[in-house]
């Protein structure tokens, strides 16, 4: 990645954010420490799951399974892992060619015992149904690791595809949680509810969120947008005739869209980016919508090689707040835009600093690193006020203290998790290359307060796993 010419004030600026805080202000005490979310065996450090749908299992390829990251002192990659399929003893199912299994991954406290759950989609799924009808699988969480698994829904026809996009929530505010679930029928894309509880007997019928003809969703996120108390969705999506972002709610009682804009994006991350206690949303390698008319630029004019719109929130209503656009081309933002380097295609957001509200942790999978075609990196971005754009600095596989080489076709930053894998009270970064050693695969971990920080690769090879390919490219959150 080439690094622009800064001025000495930005100079300045960029030796604050560096290395100890990204925060240009001087330091404040630390919020309150936050409690993991994604803790399957309940020792107080997060975990990271990994869907691996291109695994080869039992002989059979693409079958597909998970593979569980154990958290510990020593962060990723010093705990061991756990591979659980279709194959593992009390998951539903049975090993197939082409099933999937972990094509879409989420994460939730789905039955209430206080362990983290883990969602799994397997859109290529066959059953009575048909072909590729589709599974939704919850893998339970327990103090002994994973143990066993639930159907929480099937694809009710041939190729319906459920799964293969989901994102956990109480969207109807009863307390339980719930799965937003993408599903597929001829011409027509959908998001649908599977509402809680998850236990036997409980019913499986999907409730529709919205629909789109010659159209689908591209990404989703969950977050409380409307602050009512229960969670929204919103869901970017796009295709030949109709383009699009929106939030959902169920504050009336039935799903609603209770905002719209014509851009579409890649990723989609919500946070409270200026830390005034409204949820803020980013839509990563934002475009407008393809029917605008000419000269609708929408969100952002520049758009060579990613743009990140942010919609900031606002008291009294949904996303009513300003709105900001963020490149490689903003100031104190590391690197050049250039051409398809999809900066903002992965999006994952903590409060790395734990300071005056969440950063953006943004990838371009795409971006040149020297002669290095797609090597990839990933940004720390931090707002610097509400409705105001973004700075921070680029990582990637030649910056101090990260294992490895920047190589052609690595993809470094194709997806992103964030969490506190090693305890120490501050999030730290996954950061996926599914391209490394022949697109074997492998995650990054690194704790972003120090960056750059010494990181640690974990890898199939390191972990021991058979079959993987493209160890990384789907990271549960």
């Amino acid at each position: 990645m080439r690094k622009k010419t800064l001025s000495a004030a930005v100079l300045c600026a960029a030796t604050v954010l560096s290395v100890a805080g990204l925060s240009a202000t001087p330091s404040v005490a630390a919020e309150p420490a936050p409690k993991p979310t994604s803790d399957f065996n309940g020792d107080g450090y997060a975990d990271l799951a990994v869907g691996v749908p291109g695994a080869t299992v039992g002989g059979k390829a693409r079958a597909g399974y998970v593979n569980v990251v154990w958290g510990g002192k020593k962060g990723l990659g010093g705990h061991g892992s756990t591979t659980v399929s279709q194959g593992s003893p009390g998951v539903p199912g049975t090993v197939e060619k082409d099933d999937g299994f972990g094509s879409a991954v989420a994460t939730g406290d789905m039955n209430g015992d206080g362990l983290t759950d883990i969602v799994v989609g397997t859109p290529g799924e066959d059953n009575s149904a048909g072909g590729a009808a589709g599974t939704l699988t919850v893998l339970w969480g327990a103090r002994s690791g994973i143990k066993g698994g639930f159907t929480a829904a099937n694809g009710r026809y041939a190729d319906n595809q459920i799964g293969r996009i989901v994102t956990t929530g109480d969207y109807d505010g009863d307390g339980d949680q719930d799965i937003a679930l993408s599903t597929a029928n001829d011409e027509i894309r959908a998001m649908e509810m599977r509402p809680g509880p998850f236990k036997t007997g409980s019913p499986a019928a999907l409730k529709r969120v919205d629909s789109w003809r010659f159209s689908g969703p591209r990404a989703v996120t969950s977050g409380d947008f409307d602050a009512d108390g229960r969670d929204d969705l919103a869901v970017t999506y796009g295709g030949t005739e109709i383009a699009g972002t929106a939030v959902y709610g169920t504050e009336s009682g039935a799903w609603q869209r209770t905002w719209r804009t014509g851009d579409t994006a890649t990723a989609l991350a919500t946070g409270d980016f200026d830390g005034d206690g409204t949820a803020d949303l980013a839509l990563g390698q934002v475009q407008p919508n393809p029917e605008a008319e000419e000269g609708d630029h929408g969100y952002c004019e520049d758009r060579l090689g990613g743009a990140i719109a942010t919609v900031y929130g606002k008291s009294g209503t949904t996303l009513g707040g300003d709105v900001s656009c963020t490149t490689q081309n903003t100031p104190r933002v590391d690197g050049n835009s250039e051409a398809e380097d999809n900066f903002g295609a992965a999006l994952a957001v903590g409060d790395v600093d734990r300071e005056d509200g969440d950063e953006l942790i943004a990838g371009a999978s795409a971006e040149a690193v020297g002669s290095d075609q797609a090597a990839g990196a990933y940004w720390i971005l931090e707002s610097t006020g509400t409705g105001k754009e973004f700075y921070g600095s680029g990582v990637n596989q030649t910056s101090p203290g990260v294992p490895g080489a920047a190589e052609a076709g690595d993809r470094f930053g194709a997806a992103i998790a964030v969490d506190d894998y090693n305890g120490d009270a501050y999030p730290d970064s996954a950061v996926a290359a599914p391209g490394e050693n022949a697109s074997s695969g492998g995650v990054w971990y690194g704790t972003p307060k120090d960056r750059p920080a010494p990181q640690v690769s974990v890898t199939p090879a390191r972990l021991g796993l058979a079959g993987a390919r493209s160890y990384g490219a789907v990271l549960g959150h």
